[in-house]
């Protein structure tokens, strides 16, 4: 037999021996292995800080000043000025504390008699100091131009305090009522009312006084 052609033979026999092998590695589902290639980390730029968090929470504190009349009884309805501060709780309650001041005109007495005067010029000044607990009642909105919408609440208040008239301190429950509208996110404009009910005799004879007041006013939250 040719030499070359002996080759050839021995060459296909090995082949097709090796061929049973081949089957059963790939039956056996042996995967070929393949070169493994590790994850790059990636270190960040940025270093981490702690957030040490307020002490206190810096939107429950409101406080301005508001301008207004109040209808003294007997004495007519004078020029009222004051400031509040109030705290916030919840987002339905709040406490807050008041001070107002005005100066009362004259009675109809005064008036007729046209010299008789029953109080002094510093006892004329109407001075109040309250403390009261408040309850946002109805949240919602007021829109202007019907673009713009801004929160708002309707709420409710009473507290107890002191009025200085007619050279005395008169004990004084205070009824109110108001709508606060949030202008930004820390300014607020209120509408508000309130009744300042003490005991008074001044005119000879004793009875429950009722003083209403009308005002508008402005507050910042910090």
């Amino acid at each position: 037999m040719d030499r070359g052609l002996h080759v050839l033979l021995l060459t296909a026999l090995a082949t097709v021996a090796s061929l049973p092998g081949i089957a059963a590695a790939q039956s056996a589902g042996e995967p070929a292995a393949l070169p493994t290639q590790q994850p790059q980390v990636v270190e960040p730029a940025v270093k981490r800080r702690d957030v040490e968090p307020a002490a206190i929470d810096t939107e429950n504190f409101e406080a301005g000043a508001f301008v207004g009349t109040v209808s003294i009884e007997d004495f007519g309805s004078s020029l009222l000025y004051g400031a509040r501060i109030a705290y916030h709780f919840t987002e339905d309650l709040f406490a807050e504390a008041t001070v107002g001041s005005s100066e009362a005109g004259k009675t109809s007495y005064e008036e007729l008699s046209g010299s008789a005067e029953l109080l002094t010029d510093s006892e004329r000044r109407f001075t109040y100091y309250d403390l009261a607990l408040g309850w946002n009642a109805l949240p919602g909105e007021v829109f202007f131009g019907g673009k713009r919408a801004m929160p708002s609440a309707v709420y409710f208040t009473l507290g107890a305090g002191s009025t200085t008239f007619a050279g005395d301190d008169h004990f004084t429950v205070a009824l109110g009522a108001g709508l606060r509208v949030l202008a930004t996110d820390w300014v607020a404009v209120h509408l508000g009312v309130r009744d300042h009910m003490f005991d008074s005799d001044l005119l000879g004879k004793d009875k429950l006084t009722q003083n209403l007041q009308v005002s508008v006013g402005v507050t910042a939250f910090f």
